[in-house]
């Protein structure tokens, strides 16, 4: 039996469902004050702030890295299921075999696997590398990839501090527009609006949005990343040698530990 990835992927409801709240919060406390919803939609203070993000953020880093916050952002919300108690099951069960008929028996796995990350740690233990050396090999290899997919989370960071200035700016504009037409006073309600709307969306995108984003992109890198921690413990205690119930137990707790460690850097 080999490991997979998890591939079935299924829709995950409630960050959607929380991005619809926040905004709801707004539109809902508009109205109790007795606002008009139209006097949020503002084109001139979405194109300062949104307008003015997106070119901060070509500016800040390249196209290839905003590509992937584009996809990575789309993939937050269809996320694969849970799986690790599967994994260290699968963990278990590979010990188990190494332990009955030698460590090469593996190298079947290692070949067919789908996880490229096992795979390539299986093939440094079977082509004898000592422990030590295939842990350090695996474990920058994880770091580098952490760094890798943490981009699109500072991506994001960077849109959430650029979205308020922008919004000041644009109550600048809408204010420099009042103050030039303060002859004509059916020109003042739409500068006015500007102005305001413009610190709306921009406090509001980086709060309610941005920031959000970033947090659960971070999360699924870090859940990723933990992934990757058990299988480098595993293969490194099958290849010295540990009984497989031993390794279960340790993988367990591996998980529990992290996964605690986890919520607290969340929070």
């Amino acid at each position: 039996m080999t490991v997979k990835p998890p591939s079935r992927r299924q829709f995950d409801f409630s960050g959607l469902a929380g991005l619809g709240l926040a905004f709801a919060a707004v539109i809902v406390a508009q109205r109790i004050e007795g606002g008009s919803l139209q006097s949020l939609v503002q084109p001139t203070a979405a194109l300062v702030v949104f307008g003015g993000t997106a070119a901060a953020l070509l500016v800040s880093f390249p196209l290839a890295t905003l590509a992937r916050t584009v996809s990575a952002v789309r993939d937050a919300f269809v996320t694969p299921p849970p799986a690790m108690r599967a994994l260290v099951a699968e963990l278990s069960s590979m010990a188990l075999r190494s332990k009955k008929k030698g460590l090469m028996s593996l190298e079947n796995t290692a070949m067919e696997t789908g996880d490229r990350f096992l795979g390539r740690a299986l093939g440094l233990a079977i082509d004898g590398l000592p422990p030590d050396a295939v842990r350090r090999t695996m474990e920058t290899e994880s770091h580098a990839q952490e760094e890798f997919d943490d981009e699109v989370a500072h991506v994001l960071e960077s849109a959430s501090g650029y979205a308020p200035t922008l919004g000041i700016l644009g109550a600048v504009l809408g204010l420099i527009h009042v103050m030039e037409n303060l002859a004509a006073p059916s020109k003042l309600g739409a500068g006015i609006a500007v102005a305001f709307v413009a610190t709306v969306y921009g406090v509001g995108s980086a709060n309610l949005v941005f920031m959000p984003l970033a947090a659960r992109v971070r999360n699924q890198t870090r859940m990723a990343a933990l992934r990757r921690e058990l299988i480098v413990e595993a293969v490194v205690s099958i290849q010295q040698g540990m009984h497989p119930r031993q390794l279960e137990e340790q993988l367990d707790a591996y998980v529990r530990l992290r996964e605690r460690q986890t919520v607290r850097r969340a929070a």
